[in-house]
């Protein structure tokens, strides 16, 4: 059995990162002859949202191959046991998945829970990677803008740069996409 791989792309909101996935996908589904899976863990939570989700939806319906979207908000490690080998899965996106996390309860934000999250997060995206041929992580590149006077968003900032190091250190390949270029952080695409 051939080994599985993770490959993490991160850029700014609309840098053209889950186009960027979604080719990616279909690339090595083209090669490999691997299902489609995409886990979308958008909550259409406004109308920008739910625009958002139905671009994404068209945009992989009107493909060639044939997707399997699985819609997990929450702890995607319940996952794991869905995938094989062969399959090629696009997690979108990490950022949301956050969100959902720590917002999905009336939690108070202390390290014990932060940790939790982080953990539960981590484990599920590299339990599905280790079942699946290949696993393809989207997120949003959040650290790079200034940070307004508020601990929430300076923890949250904080925990999402900390899952983002250890998916970068799992991953095979890391890119940072801009303005849809792009740039390989880590490994060569061969």
């Amino acid at each position: 059995m051939a080994s599985s791989s993770l490959i993490f792309i991160t850029g700014g909101v609309r840098s053209g990162k889950s186009s960027m996935a979604e080719r990616l996908a279909l690339e090595i589904a083209s090669q490999s002859g691997g299902p489609l899976y995409y886990i979308a863990t958008g909550v259409p939570s406004d109308s920008e949202m739910q625009e958002r989700i139905e671009k994404h939806q068209s945009d992989r319906e009107a493909g060639t191959y044939q997707w399997k979207t699985i819609e997990q908000s929450v702890q995607i490690g319940r996952l794991a046991e869905t995938f094989s080998s062969g399959d090629i899965i696009l997690l979108d996106c990490v950022t949301t998945l956050l969100n959902n996390e720590l917002f999905s309860t009336e939690q108070t934000w202390n390290d014990s829970f932060l940790e939790t999250v982080k953990e539960k997060i981590i484990t599920g995206i590299i339990s599905i990677k280790n079942r699946a041929g290949t696993m393809i992580v989207v997120s949003n590149e959040v650290l790079n803008e200034s940070l307004p006077g508020n601990d929430l968003v300076f923890l949250y900032s904080r925990l999402l740069g900390q899952i983002h190091q250890v998916l970068v250190e799992e991953a095979d390949q890391a890119f940072l996409v801009e303005a849809g270029i792009p740039i390989a952080m880590k490994g060569v695409r061969q």
